[in-house]
C-alpha cells in the first residue's frame, strides 16, 4: 500500500503551502543524491517526497487527492508510471529543480554535482475520455491517438552561447542593502541549456515534427465526471535537452438509459401496475451489470424504495461499493372501461381502499434523509 503523501512530507492535512514547499526541501536536501551518492534508498525517499509534493503542492490536485486518495492518480499506474515513487529524475529536477536554490551548486541536472545541464519538460496535452457507467464500474483499458510534437530524426542542438548550457542567467543589481544577485531562465534558449544547430527540412524552426501515437490508459474503477488522469511522459517533446510532457486524461460520464448515479450509489425508478402492487409481483430490474430479479411484496407502497447492497459502484478509495437504490411507483390508470369502472365505485367507499397509513411507514422526506445518510 502507498503510504500517505502528508506522512512522507512529516506534515498534518491542514498544512498551508509554505508549510509544504518548507517541508518538501527539508527531505530533498536530505535525500539529494549528490549528498547521498550510490545510495539507493536514500534516492527513492528523493523520488518519494518528490511524488508528494507534486501532489500536495497542486491546490486542485491536493483536493482530488484529500477526497479520493492515490487511486484519483493512478489510471495510468501511478504519478510518473508505476507504483510510489515512479517519478524520474529528470521530472523531478525540471519541476522543482529551483526549490533547492544553491545548496548544491545551483546545477539543475541530476549526477551534474552541480554542473549539469538544465533539462525543460515539454507541453502537456490534454485530452476528453467518454465512459459508460458499466466502464466506470468496472475498470476499462483505453487506446487513444494522439498527436504529439517529438525532436525530428536528425535534429541536432548545440550549448547556449548565452547561459553556456545553465538555462539560467545570472543578474546583479545594486540595491540600499548592497548587491543582489538572481537567476531567470535564459532568455535565448528558453532555459533548455540548447540551441538548434541542423534540422531536417520537415521540422519546424524549433526542430519538432507532429507524430501520431497510440496511449494506452489504465482507468480504475470509481472515477467520476470531471476527474483528471496523468500518463506520464505521453505529452510533447521540447527542444534541445529535455523531458517529455504529460497526457492529461479529463473523465466525461455518458448518461445511462435507466440507471442515474449519486457518488457510489446508483438509482432505479420501477413502474408496476396497480394489480401487481396489490398482489405482488417479481421483477427483473437494470443493474450495472446485468439484470437482477426482486421480489415485491403484496399490498406494496408507491414511493418504497429497495435497497440492494453492493449493486453500486465501487468507491475510487477501494472501500467496497454503493448500493443500487429501487424506487417503486405504482402506475394509476388515466382511463377504466365500464366494468373497471363498476368495480373501484363500488369499493370507494370499502374501508380496505381507504389509505391507512401506519406510524411505520416513512415521509417522502423521511425517505429522501435516509438516502443520503
Amino acid at each position: 500500500m502507498k503510504q500517505d503523501f502528508y506522512e512522507i512530507l512529516g506534515i498534518s492535512k491542514g498544512a498551508d503551502a509554505a508549510a509544504i514547499k518548507k517541508a518538501y526541501r527539508k527531505k530533498a536536501l536530505e535525500y539529494h543524491p549528490d549528498k547521498n551518492p550510490g545510495d539507493k534508498e536514500a534516492e527513492e525517499k528523493f523520488k518519494v517526497a518528490a511524488e508528494a509534493y507534486e501532489v500536495l503542492s497542486d491546490p486542485g490536485k491536493k483536493a482530488k487527492y484529500d477526497q479520493y486518495g492515490h487511486q484519483a492518480f493512478d489510471g495510468s499506474g501511478g504519478f510518473g508510471g508505476g507504483g510510489q515513487g515512479g517519478m524520474n529524475m529528470d521530472d523531478i529536477f525540471s519541476q522543482f529543480g529551483d526549490i533547492f536554490g544553491s545548496a548544491f551548486g545551483g546545477g539543475g541536472g541530476f549526477g551534474g554535482g552541480g554542473g549539469g545541464q538544465r533539462r525543460t519538460k515539454g507541453s502537456n496535452l490534454r485530452i476528453k475520455v467518454k465512459l459508460t457507467l458499466e466502464e466506470i464500474a468496472n475498470g476499462v483499458e483505453k487506446k487513444v491517438k494522439v498527436k504529439r510534437k517529438i525532436q525530428a530524426p536528425g535534429v541536432s542542438y548545440k550549448t547556449c552561447g548565452t547561459c553556456h548550457g545553465q538555462g539560467q542567467v545570472m543578474r546583479v543589481t545594486n540595491t540600499i542593502l548592497g548587491r543582489m544577485q538572481s537567476a531567470s531562465t535564459c532568455p535565448t534558449c528558453g532555459g533548455s541549456g540548447q540551441i538548434l544547430d541542423k534540422k531536417p527540412s520537415e521540422a519546424d524552426a524549433q526542430g519538432m515534427i507532429l507524430e501520431d501515437e497510440t496511449v494506452s490508459i489504465k482507468i480504475p474503477a470509481g472515477v467520476v465526471d470531471g476527474m483528471q488522469l496523468k500518463v506520464s511522459n505521453k505529452g510533447n517533446d521540447a527542444p534541445g535537452n529535455s523531458v517529455p510532457g504529460d497526457l492529461i486524461v479529463a473523465i466525461e460520464e455518458l448518461e445511462h438509459e435507466f440507471l442515474k448515479r449519486e457518488a457510489e450509489n446508483l438509482h432505479y425508478d420501477l413502474y408496476i401496475g396497480f394489480a401487481e402492487a396489490v398482489l405482488g409481483v417479481s421483477k427483473d430490474i437494470e443493474a450495472i451489470n446485468g439484470k437482477v430479479r426482486i421480489k415485491l411484496e403484496e399490498g406494496i407502497q408507491s414511493g418504497k424504495i429497495l435497497r440492494l447492497k453492493g449493486k453500486g459502484i465501487p468507491s475510487i478509495n477501494g472501500y467496497g461499493s454503493g448500493d443500487l437504490l429501487v424506487h417503486v411507483n405504482v402506475w394509476t390508470p388515466k382511463t377504466l372501461n365500464k366494468e373497471q369502472k363498476q368495480f373501484f365505485e363500488k369499493n370507494l367507499e370499502d374501508d380496505n381502499f381507504i389509505p391507512h397509513p401506519e406510524k411505520s411507514d416513512k415521509s417522502f422526506f423521511e425517505k429522501v434523509k435516509d438516502m443520503f445518510s
